[in-house]
């Protein structure tokens, strides 16, 4: 089964987000903590704008539209499982974000000291939290990808799968004012 056009558009997210990450991983790596908190800021920003789109309109509609089905045992079964993997992908944000501005509030501390060790020492707290999000964030776009952004095909109509498309589409370029389009569009 393909996913539909605003599944589709998500799972591409999925991989710009990542490119940010791969970015993120490296300024960290080499200690920048002016580079680190700029990726970090775009990780947090662009993983954020994907959280929304996905409260806002894909969760909700999902569920929605299972529930809108001619009732019969399988449409039953695919709101239990909806539901539940959107409860399991809320509890993931709600830990990524938390985690993000736990490194955010880390990295703004940073770099307004002269000691150094205290800089390492911060970056170092900032990517274990980094590599534990992306730890979890494999396994969470592999549900979303696998399960959740599929099941908008099964349960939409083609007009719903169209104007869920384009509320995406729009949530998706809804970018925070201090990011450029070329920063936010660079991967």
């Amino acid at each position: 089964m393909t996913m539909s056009k605003a599944s589709r558009r998500l799972a591409h997210d999925h991989e710009a987000i990542d490119e940010v990450l791969q970015e993120l991983k490296a300024a960290l790596e080499t200690g920048d903590v002016e580079a680190s908190h700029a990726k970090l800021d775009l990780f947090w920003a662009r993983l954020g704008v994907h959280i929304r789109a996905e409260h806002l309109h894909l969760f909700p509609t999902i569920v929605t539209g299972a529930q809108e089905k001619t009732p019969d045992d399988s449409s039953e079964l695919v709101l239990m499982a909806a539901e539940a993997a959107i409860d399991e992908l809320r509890e993931d944000h709600s830990f990524f974000m938390r985690e993000l501005a736990d490194g955010i509030q880390t990295v703004r501390t940073l770099g307004k000291f002269s000691d150094k060790r205290i800089d390492l020492e911060g970056l170092k707290k900032v990517q274990s939290a980094v590599l534990e999000i992306e730890k979890r964030l494999v396994r969470h776009n592999a549900l979303e990808e696998n399960k959740v952004y599929r099941w908008a095909g099964i349960v939409l109509s083609e007009q719903k799968q169209f104007e869920l498309a384009a509320e995406i589409e729009r949530e998706l370029a809804n970018r925070p004012p201090r990011f450029s389009a070329e920063t936010w569009q660079h991967s």
